[in-house]
């Protein structure tokens, strides 16, 4: 039992409100914020349907968990699917910059589905929460740079931070923990070759990791059991899926270091790789007063993760496509000065946007990579028409936990996320948004819309 994973799984399983700093509770609360807009805005979106439409076939047409996206409700499980694939659709849903790891969709779906099931308080609704987040994140960092180059980490280090959130809620024990966690560990996966073919893969990785790990805890507290060191064992997740893995990174500093409070929101409706350079092409726009037909190229100094992941999208075919392009983000900036939903939806084809796109080159910058994944820089070149060499650099992309936003900036961003898709009104998410505040005071979650 003193094995990095029997230690994390101590810890997800031990983790009480009363052990955690109110500032986590608080930054917990705006996470759930943030990610009821981004489930919210997956409402219509063809992968969606198609995954809803699988859950109800397959589950019961009524249950005690909510699908946010149609107000129905359906067995926990497969609520948890729905919400965790609906809220990775947008790409406006939180990332944990240390770890590469996109922890909301699959912790928050979990979170929910089994606090209305189990008729949890909201205390126990947030320690869970933070369990999941505290254990995903470490499990992300653990797996490291070499995992993420071939495997979405939300999708693999994301099912055993879903099994941590389910297991704090369910009670279960330490050892119960530990088998949860191998049996999520072997039912981790996600692959980034999607990318290539803009297929829908994306959303399938959070709705398997969510419900996988629900599926992994409720199978634990009835005495299933699983690998013991799933994670660092001779035929475990590092082995198979890593070759710069750190077990230390299992465990740093449990209880002491708040790995939640250094999430970051995401700001741009693109892949987070975007964003860096997003607001570097931004600041160098606006302090040389640059128009975009002024521009003759651009240069994104990047690290390589960013090579890895966007670099496979060369022209795209598709919105959920164009938001792993670094040339159309950059157009959009450059052109209508945002990379939001509306400019993805109504300009990412553009023919303005497509040339710009052209004009835009990766270039791997060693200072750059060397801070990431702890700091994700952003840096670009600009030569202009006349020959002029313009640069900018910004150190923490909007969002950033140093340059976070506001509470009422991430209320506003839900609202905007729910009304894109027509999925709430305003009225009705601030009605949430009170919910969410008072959850340290509620006795029971409840339905936020159904």
């Amino acid at each position: 039992m003193n094995s990095p994973t029997a230690l994390l799984a101590k810890f997800a399983a031990g983790l009480r409100f009363e052990d955690i700093p109110s500032a986590v509770i608080e930054r917990a609360k705006d996470l759930c914020i943030d990610w009821v807009g981004s489930a919210l805005a997956g409402k219509g979106a063809r992968p969606i349907h198609a995954i809803e439409a699988f859950a109800q076939t397959m589950g019961p047409h009524t249950g005690p968990a909510e699908i946010l996206i149609s107000r129905q409700r359906t067995s926990p499980f497969f609520a948890a699917m729905v919400n965790a694939a609906a809220s990775h659709f947008a790409e406006q849903d939180d990332v944990h910059n240390g770890s590469v790891f996109h922890p909301a969709t699959v912790v928050f779906s979990p979170a929910l589905a089994i606090a209305q099931t189990c008729n949890r308080t909201g205390k126990h609704f947030l320690t869970a929460v933070v369990a999941g987040y505290e254990a995903g994140i470490r499990v992300g960092e653990f797996l490291g740079r070499s995992h993420y180059k071939v495997f979405h980490t939300t999708g693999t280090a994301g099912t055993l931070a879903a099994a941590a959130t389910a297991g704090n809620l369910l009670h279960l024990s330490p050892s119960q923990m530990q088998n949860a966690f191998g049996s999520a560990g072997t039912q981790a996966a996600g692959l980034w070759e999607f990318l290539r073919d803009a297929a829908d893969s994306k959303q399938l990785h959070t709705a398997k990791a969510a419900a996988d790990g629900l599926l992994a805890a409720w199978l634990s507290k009835d005495g299933f059991t699983g690998a013991k060191n799933i994670l660092e064992g001779p035929q475990g997740m590092a082995a198979g899926m890593s070759t710069d893995a750190d077990s230390a990174k299992l465990t740093d500093r449990l209880g002491e270091r708040w790995a939640l409070l250094e999430t970051s929101f995401k700001y741009h409706a693109c892949c987070r790789h975007t964003h860096p350079a997003a607001d570097a092409l931004l600041l160098a726009i606006e302090q040389n007063k640059l128009t975009p037909d002024a521009i003759r190229s651009v240069t994104a100094h990047v690290h390589q993760g960013a090579i890895d992941v966007l670099g496979a999208v060369h022209v795209p075919h598709s919105v959920h496509q164009a938001k792993f392009s670094m040339g159309t983000v950059l157009g959009l900036i450059a052109i209508y000065g945002r990379a939001g939903l509306r400019e993805f939806d109504e300009h990412y084809a553009d023919s303005r946007v497509a040339s710009f796109r052209e004009k835009v080159t990766m270039e791997l910058d060693p200072d750059v990579d060397h801070a990431y994944p702890s700091r994700w820089i952003g840096k670009v070149s600009i030569e202009t028409s006349d020959r002029r060499i313009h640069t900018a650099r910004v150190d923490e992309p909007k969002g950033d936990p140093g340059n976070a936003l506001s509470r009422s900036e991430i209320e506003e961003k839900s609202i905007a996320l729910a009304e894109y898709a027509d999925a709430a009104t305003a009225a009705e998410m601030r009605h949430i948004f009170s919910r969410i505040h008072d959850l340290d005071r509620l006795d029971s979650i409840g339905f936020l819309l159904s």
